[in-house]
């Protein structure tokens, strides 16, 4: 129950449909005697700057989950964004400190990587391709050279974005050969798609699925369904996958730290989500 008492945490992005968070957030709450709730709402990119400096004058809103399309530009509306932020160049998460004042922090990638590793497969050594490089991908990138990944191929529609965050890895990484400019999935150990291809009906794959292997992992950020086509096809040629969702809850966790809300395990959450696809 909502009352006067309840503190909000906004999940901004745009469009609202394919939220799953709030499915296991505030089941959570409710079962923990949280008086606390996750709302989501839809901004449109053009209204982002002026709704999130709104939104965050209310009294009784700790923070916000941010997600598509709004993660790159998020951070220089922050006061302050954490070093992960940074090199990601994105947020995802917003805390309202007691002063007013808003800090940045970054979740994607290290949930991303949690829910891989946690499958077996590790990332030290590997041949990595990430496809898209807006705020999700940025950070999943980050995440992964930050794990150890010998080689990290990027594509992007945006060459420009691509060879951003190229900079900004070999710049911490140095040691890692890091390329951009190919989609081919042909050789890699793992590869990611974190662009919105999936989300539409009709949306052709982000990768050639017949370039690859069955021993590939594929990772998948998109949540409107729970297999995509992308994952259908890569376990239909036994690849072992990683579904959007396991992102969530390997991430939340650390979310509800950030907001001061405790912790908790990603099988504690997973037995009181409420998951509707």
């Amino acid at each position: 129950m909502i009352s006067g008492k309840t503190t909000l945490i906004a999940h901004l992005g745009f469009p609202t449909e394919a939220f799953k968070a709030p499915m296991i957030y505030n089941p959570w709450f409710d079962q923990q005697g949280i008086d606390a709730v996750v709302v989501p709402m839809g901004v449109k990119p053009d209204d982002y700057a002026a709704s999130l400096a709104s939104i965050f004058k209310f009294s009784n809103i700790r923070g916000a989950l941010v997600t598509m399309p709004h993660k790159v530009s998020t951070v220089a509306l922050m006061d302050e964004v954490t070093p992960t932020a940074r090199i990601a160049g994105a947020c995802n998460a917003v805390l309202k400190r007691p002063d007013g004042t808003l800090l940045g922090d970054q979740f994607d990638g290290a949930g991303f990587v949690r829910g891989v590793e946690r499958k077996g497969r590790l990332f030290k050594g590997t041949r990595v391709l990430v496809s898209g490089t807006g705020g999700v991908g940025s950070a999943i990138a980050a995440s992964i050279a930050a794990a150890g990944a010998a080689e990290l191929a990027l594509f992007d529609m945006s060459d420009a974005s691509a060879n951003a965050l190229a900079a900004r890895l070999r710049e911490h990484y140095p040691k890692m050969v890091v390329t951009t400019g190919s989609k081919d999935p042909a050789g890699f150990d793992v590869v990611v798609n974190a662009t919105p291809l999936g989300m539409k009906d009709g949306d052709p794959l982000p990768f050639d699925i017949d370039r690859i292997a069955p021993g590939t992992f594929v990772g998948e950020v998109v949540m409107k369904s729970e297999y995509t086509p992308l994952l259908q096809a890569a376990r239909d040629k036994g690849c072992a996958v990683q579904v959007g969702t396991d992102m969530l809850f390997e991430m939340i966790p650390a979310y509800l730290e950030f907001f001061g809300f405790g912790t908790a395990s990603p099988d504690d959450l997973r037995a009181v989500a409420q998951l509707r696809y």
